[in-house]
């Protein structure tokens, strides 16, 4: 089979939450039967703004209402995932999210003509050389990104999915039919764009002829053929040829990157599963969307969980304790100075004070706790970008106790900007405008 021809830019896995959302550059239209409805429809890829995610929209419907790929409105996932919001539906929608979500797209408007994509050869490669005829545009907002951080795991019977915590995305499936075509099949493949394109999109869609009638009796399969499934005959595949010896499972990694793409966000791990199917794979994503949820950093905080925030260590954790936190409008913090602290042995120590550099420091520390509370900046850093109208009032002795408060004037995704007062009991002994570049 002839390769698709397209390789998207290389990208570091690892990288990925550094890389900003993706769209395409221009519209591309493809024409084409539904699987299931067997209506000839039209399918338009659009370009969207950031953060609207991937959004279907019905032209043949009055006021063209569109339905966001999203858990939320999933109506429908045995034979296929199926989409509804507001009595309007859009059926079959895997193939078109793996494709969008294998190429890295985040941001993407698909218009159609009728409540189904077309199917194509069954796979998800007409969807790869439409994207190649577009090309892809990078956007000025960031990407999102979903690192699960414990095991996550599902289990129905004897068919299962898990996933392990990972600095990139690698999916492992495993396949089992009592048929003498197709018996066991396992394929495991780290995703890059790259290898999606080669190695998962040309996979098409399969089916047992025994179950065609009574699909069509449920109105399904109207528009399959030899030309778009991988048809499985009594004792043999009745198509020509396979793409790959293992064709199947290559396609069963495909409808997984489609449904777990309804996460609405890219995501690392490495995902075994067994025997998947539509219905697991939203109940697997449901699970992640649940255990992935990211509780507000409010109230008190203890030093353990400030280390979970800040990457300092000792002897450069300045804050012991975080006693009020409001995200978005205030913080303030403890640091008790003993004379055990590690710069007393070199700073003045016939007569110590604390170095005014290091109130600063645990000033800009506690602020850096509630820039990095929002949920949008949990896991990244936050660097010293400047530092203005600094007095130092008093001095700071061991056996003192530092209230370090913090309140923004400015804060932009990228950038902050926090004025900071440190006071030993009621007295101010320190003030600084302090300002952030926030990283990663």
């Amino acid at each position: 089979m002839k390769k698709p021809g397209f390789c998207p830019r290389k990208r570091n896995l690892e990288e990925d939450n550094k890389l900003k959302q993706q769209t395409i550059a221009k519209e591309v239209t493809y024409a084409g039967v539904g699987l299931h409805t067997g209506e000839n429809i039209n399918l338009t890829l659009k370009s969207a703004p950031v953060d609207t995610g991937i959004v279907f929209g019905r032209k043949d419907i009055p006021g063209h209402p569109k339905v966001k790929a999203s858990l939320e409105n999933v109506s429908s996932s045995t034979r296929e995932i199926s989409l509804k919001t507001a009595g309007v539906e859009i059926r079959t929608v895997e193939h078109v999210l793996a494709a969008l979500s294998g190429l890295g797209i985040d941001n993407c408007e698909v218009e159609l003509d009728g409540p189904e994509p077309p199917v194509g050869d069954g796979s998800s490669l007409f969807l790869v050389e439409l994207l190649k005829a577009s090309s892809i545009s990078t956007q000025e907002k960031p990407r999102h990104l979903l690192k699960p951080k414990k095991p996550i795991w599902i289990v129905d019977q004897d068919r299962e999915i898990t996933l392990l915590p990972d600095d990139k995305l690698t999916i492992t499936c495993m396949i089992d039919f009592t048929h003498p075509a197709v018996g066991s099949q396992a394929a495991s493949f780290t995703l890059t764009p790259e290898t999606f394109v080669n190695e998962i999109a040309p996979a098409r869609t399969f089916g047992f002829l025994e179950e065609v009638e009574t699909l069509k009796q449920q109105g399904l399969a109207r528009g399959g053929s030899l030309e778009n499934v991988i048809v499985i005959g009594p004792e043999r595949i009745l198509n020509d040829s396979l793409r790959f010896d293992n064709e199947l499972v290559r396609h069963k990694i495909l409808d997984l990157m489609g449904d777990l793409s309804l996460l609405g966000t890219p995501f690392y791990g490495r995902i075994t599963a067994i025997k998947p199917g539509h219905s697991l794979n939203v109940k697997m994503a449901r699970k992640i969307a649940e255990e992935a949820k990211v509780p507000p950093l409010t109230g008190e905080l203890d030093v353990t969980a400030i280390q979970e925030i800040l990457p300092h260590r000792y002897p450069f954790l300045l804050v012991d304790k975080i006693i009020e936190l409001k995200p978005g409008s205030r913080v303030v913090g403890i640091k008790n100075v003993t004379i055990n602290e590690e710069f007393f042995n070199g700073h003045f120590p016939g007569h110590p004070i604390m170095p005014g550099v290091l109130v600063v420091e645990a000033l800009a520390q506690t602020c850096g706790v509630l820039l990095l509370s929002d949920v949008e900046n949990r896991g990244k850093l936050v660097y010293f970008a400047g530092i203005d109208k600094v007095k130092f009032r008093r001095p700071v002795l061991p056996g003192d106790q530092l209230r370090l408060e913090g309140e923004p004037i400015k804060i932009r995704q990228r950038t902050g900007k926090m004025f900071g007062r440190a006071y030993v009991g009621d007295k101010l002994v320190t003030e600084a405008e302090l300002m952030f570049s926030i990283a990663g």
